[in-house]
């Protein structure tokens, strides 16, 4: 398997970031693999997926670069930049990529396709430059433009996330993540079923990068820097909160009743924008009254403030879905 041992240093040490070439990163993913986790995804696959396969259809070398980045089971390295200091923008981390060595960029495609001989297009020494131009389409053509609402969707997520840790810890927030990865104890965290040798990481800095497409990886730049990309929660990137019961929403209305249908697991004000598209302040508002007729409670998380329901809450809920 694929094991990390985490000291507590390092846990001590990590945190969420947020990264644009993360967030391109894992659109180019799916754009490849044609592949849509919910409705919302193939819409957006169905708006950019003609025009990125025309791209590819007239550069052959680079469609090839990118089946072979992409690999049978691990991503090639140079493709998944580990994020850097702050929340650099997309041109700066591409700068990066682009100064990747030819040979280093060879190795990590030989290792992204199991070992197997580099196809002979691939012999050559524009590669990096190729990737970070291709990405450099992505984000300007079908990234960049919805990156407010993405924003938006890591942001809430982060803040939930937060809120995991400050309960359970980091050992609960780690365990899951990710298909394939568990918090085993004892320091030891499975980040991928790779049977590889246990990788020591201690006294780096853990990063944690959400990112809106079903997709995730894990990088590094060693000994220093440790990042798993991870997709954000299911339910922040489905195309609308689940419908409230009628009878619920005839009592309530429609838009609070929503706010608390969302409320089964803790969620801050900004989650609960980008889960129902309401503003700011009408979800303000209808927390407000939700919680004077004591159906909603409030805490605080670190730096945040969460809300989820009571008691009598769950219990009004309860009682209109058996209705």
């Amino acid at each position: 398997m694929g094991l990390w041992l985490v000291d507590a240093d390092t846990l001590a040490r990590s945190r969420f970031v947020r990264s644009a070439l993360a967030e391109t990163t894992a659109a180019l993913v799916t754009l490849e693999r044609a592949s849509a986790a919910h409705p919302g995804e193939r819409a957006w696959l169905d708006a950019h997926l003609p025009a990125y396969r025309a791209r590819l259809a007239g550069d052959p070398v680079t469609a090839l670069l990118v089946r072979a980045a992409l690999g049978r089971a691990w991503l090639a390295d140079f493709l998944t930049q580990t994020p850097g200091e702050g929340e650099p923008s997309v041109e700066v981390e591409l700068a990066r990529m682009r100064a990747t060595s030819p040979a280093a960029a060879r190795r990590d495609l030989t290792v992204s396709l199991g070992r197997s001989p580099l196809p002979a297009a691939l012999c050559r020494d524009d590669l990096p430059g190729r990737l970070a131009e291709l990405l450099e389409w992505v984000w300007t053509e079908t990234v960049r433009p919805s990156w407010p609402r993405r924003r938006r969707i890591i942001e809430a997520d982060v803040v939930a996330r937060t809120g995991q840790v400050s309960q359970g810890g980091w050992a609960a927030t780690l365990d899951g993540l990710r298909p394939q990865m568990r918090w085993l104890g004892g320091s030891r965290l499975r980040i991928n079923a790779h049977d590889n040798p246990p990788r020591a990481v201690h006294g780096a800095q853990l990063l944690l990068v959400p990112v809106t497409p079903a997709a995730g990886w894990v990088s590094w730049d060693a000994p220093h820097r440790y990042a798993v990309i991870y997709p954000c929660a299911g339910a922040l990137t489905t195309p609308g909160p689940p419908p409230a019961p009628d009878s619920l929403a005839r009592l309530l209305g429609p838009a609070r009743a929503s706010v608390l249908i969302l409320l089964d697991t803790p969620k801050s004000t900004t989650h609960l924008v980008a889960l129902t598209g309401q503003t700011l302040g009408s979800v303000g508002r209808h927390l407000r009254v939700l919680r004077e007729a004591r159906l909603v409670r409030r805490r605080r998380a670190g730096r945040s403030v969460l809300y989820d329901r009571t008691t009598a809450g769950e219990v009004l809920v309860e009682a209109q879905r058996t209705a």
